[in-house]
């Protein structure tokens, strides 16, 4: 950038006239600043994304228990007798109700085994639990990102200032104010906005819900999985539940509010570099309305800058002269301007005296005639 045309006016002023400006100012600042700035993370969003096929697998291929449920009951309810049952009835004669002479044994009651299949593993109660917390977890990033990232950086500053030059009083009254207002659009990924990406991740939680592992352990009231998780082989060494516990344990580190906020609200009176610079800025305004007045502007202040101009170009081209020559190369053309002004002056002078003589004796003639 080229040097601003304003900071000449410190060259060409008095010096006597800035000092006395300078010693006689007195100046006060007020800062006031106003900074907020929101930083949302979408890195749970890519992650949900990324592990929501790994969720499908697991619920279309669940794993599966059988239980047996014992039951003791009358011979004619017994559905089926198995080698349990035969054992069962061995260790409790009291449920043989009659032995014939063949010793054919009639009980009067026996034991029934139920089996039922049911899908209450820990795995799969894993499974429930984590979609459960995926839920959670987006209704309560959706109320953090009503906002979404934004930058907010409002600065004011109110200067005043007061100075004597001799019998002139100065003065000056300023305000500035400066105002950024940035709002990032953020969690767009391959042209999908944010919005988009939580509705897609919703549905894609609402066809998990709708799996019949979901619904049957829904009904079943199955218990939550509580932290630390187990490690059990199927969780360690199948890559579906591998995945599944990365986004557990990200969804548990990072539950609470993880939106980054710097926030600063401060107002204080100035006293140091800042104001200094306004210092100076009012000796210049004050120098710029100075040249409303010509006398500012005097015949020596402008051969000055004229001087200053035609030597810088001297050096500029010469770089390697010397103060000497060029006090010798001024000092020659100094004799030669000077020596062509006088010659040219007397040579006028001339030619003036003898037109006049040559008038005054016409006149002089016509008096005698």
């Amino acid at each position: 950038m080229s040097e601003l045309n304003v900071s000449s006016l410190y060259d060409r002023a008095d010096k006597k006239r800035i000092n006395s400006f300078a010693k006689k100012r007195k100046s006060d600042m007020v800062v006031d600043l106003h900074y907020d700035k929101v930083e949302a993370n979408f890195e749970w969003l890519d992650l949900m994304e990324d592990t929501m096929r790994y969720l499908d697998n697991i619920l279309r291929n669940p794993n599966r228990f059988i239980i047996n449920e014992d039951e003791i009951v009358k011979v004619e309810l017994a559905k089926r007798v198995t080698v349990d049952s035969i054992k069962h009835l061995a260790k409790h004669t009291n449920l043989i109700q009659d032995i014939n002479e063949k010793e054919e044994i009639t009980p009067s009651k026996i034991l029934n085994i139920n089996k039922e299949e049911t899908f209450e593993t820990y795995e799969n109660r894993f499974i429930y639990t984590l979609i459960i917390n995926m839920e959670n977890f987006i209704d309560i990033k959706k109320k953090q990102l009503l906002s979404g990232s934004y930058i907010k950086d409002d600065k004011a500053i109110q200067y005043k200032a007061a100075s004597v030059v001799g019998f002139e009083h100065v003065s000056i009254d300023l305000s500035i104010k400066t105002s950024l207002h940035t709002k990032k659009d953020d969690g767009m990924k391959n042209g999908e906005s944010l919005a988009t990406r939580i509705d897609k991740v919703e549905q894609q939680i609402l066809d998990l819900k709708n799996s019949e592992v979901y619904k049957a352990l829904k009904r079943a009231h199955a218990a939550i999985v509580r932290p630390p998780i187990k490690k059990t082989n199927v969780i360690l060494k199948n890559v579906n539940f591998q995945y599944a516990l990365v986004l557990w344990n990200y969804l548990q580190d990072h539950f609470g509010d993880d939106v980054k906020r710097d926030k600063k609200d401060k107002k204080y009176d100035e006293s140091g570099e800042l104001r200094t610079f306004f210092d100076d800025t009012f000796l210049l305004n004050y120098l710029a309305l100075c040249t409303l007045n010509k006398e500012e502007y005097s015949t020596k202040d402008v051969k000055e800058n004229v001087m200053r101009q035609v030597i810088q170009k001297i050096i500029d081209i010469n770089s390697g002269l010397t103060e000497e020559e060029l006090k010798n190369m001024i000092g020659e053309q100094f004799a030669i301007v000077k020596y062509r002004d006088n010659t040219t002056l007397a040579s006028v002078s001339k030619i003036y005296r003898k037109h006049i003589d040559k008038y005054l004796n016409k006149i002089s003639n016509n008096k005698l005639n």
